[in-house]
């Protein structure tokens, strides 16, 4: 497949794993330089991650603090890219087809963060209950 690139740096296939590699690693730290939102999420799984070593959580709870936290990142990168599509689709005008494509991929990244909120009340309010008691 060739791609249509105005500074036809690239215009093949990836060659390597590595090379695939590299242009993923690429756009996380693209999604993470230019989402406000993603830096938001970076600093609460760091905090969450902290409290995690804090509580001592078991295997599974641990499992389901990183799925959590994973299913939100993926989820804001996969929107951002919805995003990107758009503006270059639409040049950045509005459209009410484009404002409903990106309000459904905000929609998204909330509902998994509201799944990642439950998964943590269940986790640690029951270990600050027991804290506190």
């Amino acid at each position: 497949m060739i791609m249509d690139l105005k500074d036809n740096k690239q215009i093949r296939k990836n060659k390597s794993f590595f090379e695939s590699l590299r242009h993923a690693t690429n756009g996380l730290v693209t999604v993470l330089k230019e989402e406000r939102n993603m830096k938001y999420h970076i600093s609460l799984m760091i905090i969450v991650i902290f409290l995690s070593f804090l509580f001592h959580l078991s295997n599974i709870e641990w499992l389901f603090i990183l799925v959590a936290i994973f299913l939100v990142l993926i989820t804001e990168t996969i929107n951002t890219a919805f995003e990107t599509i758009v503006d270059l689709v639409t040049d950045k005008s509005y459209h009410i087809l484009a404002k409903k494509i990106k309000d459904m991929a905000a929609g998204a990244v909330l509902l998994s963060a509201v799944l990642a909120c439950l998964i943590g009340i269940v986790i640690f309010i029951p270990k600050i209950w027991q804290m506190i008691i």
